[in-house]
């Protein structure tokens, strides 16, 4: 908490926050372009918020985009500002106003969410890929032998074996990279219609930095729900390695997969 109130209380990295509010995924040349400053006083300045968790950056080619990250703001509206009953200010509303912006960007991530878990990055995977495991945070199963192009399911765990996404493996490199379609079964032939989440998993110091990226959703809905959703999977996720422990919660697919 700290290193977040550091980062917010200079003027400038307030305005690169501002500016990535407007227009989220920003490369280091189009912020410098919109701050009127030099490549390395930005760099600087970046590299302080993405110390904070403040900042996130995902590589597109040779290119790396920056993203805003609410999620330490809404750690700090949970501790202080809830208590004064403000809740129009929740960070969470901004998630979902920023991915409903990103929906112009079609050759931008849509979504890019955050985290920082106490625990190694295999445990990470298999927490991802181990059917018993996603049932146990995740109300489903995520059920395929992640081989590069084999199938993937997410079924549910009513014991009815019905699957509400279904995939294919685009990427699987054990234990830092997991790469899938999403599609609802009905869809799972029409290419075009299918959504992307790609999982990051890195050592960062003694615990694990976890970076989600879903992409090509197709409407309002689907941002919607992915902003609710994914927060509270991984927060579920972190709850359950770190303690042993699940958190309550609803199962969650995206709507329409």
């Amino acid at each position: 908490m700290d290193k977040v109130f550091k980062a917010l209380a200079d003027e400038t990295r307030r305005r690169l926050l501002d500016r990535l509010h407007e227009e989220n995924g920003q490369t280091l040349g189009e912020l410098c372009a919109r701050i009127a400053m030099t490549r390395q006083s930005v760099t600087q300045h970046l590299g302080v918020l993405e110390e904070a968790n403040l900042v996130s950056t995902v590589r597109r080619g040779r290119e790396k985009l920056h993203y805003l990250n609410p999620v330490p703001l809404h750690e700090i509206q949970e501790r202080w500002i809830d208590k004064f009953e403000r809740p129009r200010l929740s960070a969470l509303s901004a998630v979902k106003r920023q991915a409903e912006e990103a929906t112009t960007m079609s050759d931008k991530p849509t979504f890019v969410y955050v985290t920082y878990i106490r625990s190694t990055p295999e445990k990470v995977w298999d927490a991802l890929t181990d059917a018993e495991l996603t049932a146990a945070y995740w109300g489903h199963s995520n059920v395929s032998d992640w081989q590069r192009g084999s199938r993937w399911e997410h079924v549910r765990t009513d014991g009815s074996g019905i699957a509400d996404v279904v995939g294919k493996v685009v990427e699987s490199e054990r234990p830092t990279r997991l790469v899938t379609t999403w599609a609802a079964p009905e869809d799972e032939e029409r290419e075009d219609v299918h959504s992307r989440v790609t999982f990051d998993i890195r050592p960062h110091e003694d615990i694990v930095r976890l970076t989600v990226t879903h992409e090509d959703l197709r409407d309002e809905g689907e941002f919607a729900d992915v902003s609710g959703g994914w927060p509270a999977v991984l927060s579920n996720l972190k709850s359950l390695l770190e303690t042993g422990s699940p958190l309550p919660q609803e199962p969650w697919a995206v709507p329409g997969h």
